[in-house]
């Protein structure tokens, strides 16, 4: 009896063991494995729709928007978001703390990125804007400005949003944003008041970073189609494009040169996509156009570079400040 007992325990031990569903733990720390974020991505969609359990499945999704993010894949990262936020689950055990209102303003964030102003409008008037967090309120002020911003098309359309910009900056509540004020504002009316403003009470920041030329701000289509008041220009700060080069950097170039061509911006507009294609085509890159049309009807118009002879395009497009990832 004590030996039938025994081995139906095993069984369903055995049983529970090899049904038992994968951790968002286990998941990402896999995906991190993967040669290339591009892998990652792909091994992490396939794996999220195998989870059942809420909770792991809406930390494999905030893993997978955030590198949709890196790869600049900002739809597809806002509705991994998205489909994040909708689940009603707190953090998964062993992952980063993250509530559903920050997940609805990463959306928002990415939706901005692509220019889709109109879903980052409807994020933000969903009911996270009854959040009683203050710096959630806070990036809901800032955010609302910068889809006001990304909808302009003269510069009359920004009269307002900078307005309302320079009125944050009186406020002690918004001080959270501060940097991110100062540096719009700098980037849109090319007033060097407000670099030195951010220069002087930031000096850590990734903002003031920017305005010395030290990184450099990508042209994502929000930022590098938006109408300028005056021009920004950076001051020489110590961002050069020769540089050492590591042993782990050198490898994922080697990766890279494999590469046919880069990826640098998709959009739903052909005249944007134009105005980056000739930008880069201006500072010597082998640029084009593609289209690509979606199940949903929508055509993307997507801006690509040519590798070269020498393998080094990517780096090249980096280090002009040009966000790009390989394609076949």
């Amino acid at each position: 009896m004590k030996k039938l007992i025994f081995f139906i325990l095993l069984t369903i031990f055995i049983s529970v063991s090899f049904y038992a569903e994968a951790t968002a733990k286990f998941i990402t720390t896999e995906a991190a494995k993967k040669e290339s974020v591009e892998e990652s991505v792909s091994y992490l969609k396939a794996q999220v729709a195998k989870l059942t359990v809420p909770a792991e499945k809406r930390a494999v999704y905030i893993f997978l928007a955030s590198l949709q993010e890196q790869l600049a894949l900002y739809e597809d990262a806002q509705k991994s978001y998205a489909q994040a936020a909708a689940i009603s689950s707190g953090d998964a055990e062993g992952m980063p703390k993250r509530s559903n209102e920050q997940i609805v303003l990463d959306a928002v964030r990415c939706a901005l990125s692509s220019g889709d102003y109109a879903t980052a409008d409807s994020y933000l008037n969903s009911a996270v804007r009854n959040s009683k967090n203050t710096e959630i309120q806070a990036l809901i002020k800032l955010y609302t400005q910068w889809s006001a911003l990304c909808r302009a098309e003269t510069s009359e359309d920004l009269n307002e949003p900078v307005v309302m910009l320079q009125a944050y900056l009186k406020l002690d509540n918004l001080i959270s944003i501060r940097p991110q004020i100062l540096l719009t504002l700098w980037y849109i009316t090319g007033d060097n008041s407000y670099a030195n403003q951010l220069s002087k009470a930031f000096p850590s920041s990734i903002e003031t970073a920017i305005v010395k030329g030290d990184v450099q701000l990508l042209p994502t289509p929000f930022w590098f189609f938006v109408p300028k008041l005056g021009e920004a220009v950076a001051d020489s700060g110590s961002f050069t494009s020769t540089h050492t080069v590591s042993a782990a950097s050198s490898e994922e170039n080697s990766k890279a040169a494999k590469f046919t061509k880069y990826q640098l911006g998709l959009f739903r507009t052909e005249s944007n996509a134009r105005l980056l294609a000739d930008e880069v085509a201006k500072k010597g890159f082998d640029s084009y156009i593609t289209t690509e049309t979606r199940a949903s009807g929508t055509t993307y118009y997507i801006v690509l570079v040519r590798e070269n002879a020498q393998g080094n395009v990517a780096d090249r497009l980096r280090s002009a400040g040009y966000d790009c990832y390989g394609v076949d």
